[in-house]
């Protein structure tokens, strides 16, 4: 005779929690909003890298004569360059950027800009000191 053992053990813990609040909403969407529009930053940064690279290509191929109707070197060197580090860097980049934004902004509205009230047309519509 066979001798079956069962055993039933339930975990809870592997169960994530369901926060039906308005705050775990914001946060989940913030979450996800963030990592759709790095993953678009990377995909828009490719495109550029490759656009750049086939107007760069374009240039150095071109007739003399159809110069004028070629993009700019700068353009299309700001074109490899912000492509490149935007396919490279994504999200994080767009945030590193902008973080140091805000500290300039918050540098300015802080009091680190010290402005002195001076008049310096004291008397000047009331005439001769008497």
């Amino acid at each position: 005779m066979t001798k079956i053992y069962e055993s039933a053990v339930l975990t809870q813990a592997s169960l994530l929690s369901a926060a039906w609040d308005l705050t775990s909403f914001l946060q989940n969407a913030k979450f996800q909003v963030q990592f759709w529009g790095g993953l678009l930053l990377m995909l828009l940064g490719a495109v550029g890298l490759v656009w750049g690279g086939v107007l760069l290509i374009k240039k150095l191929m071109a007739n003399p004569q159809s110069a004028g109707q070629q993009q700019g070197w700068g353009t299309i060197a700001l074109l490899i360059l912000v492509g490149g580090a935007l396919s490279t860097g994504g999200w994080s980049l767009i945030w590193t950027v902008g973080s140091g934004g805000q500290q300039t902004i918050t540098d300015l509205g802080g009091g680190t800009v010290i402005a002195q009230s001076a008049d310096p047309f004291n008397g000047f519509l009331s005439g001769p000191p008497k």
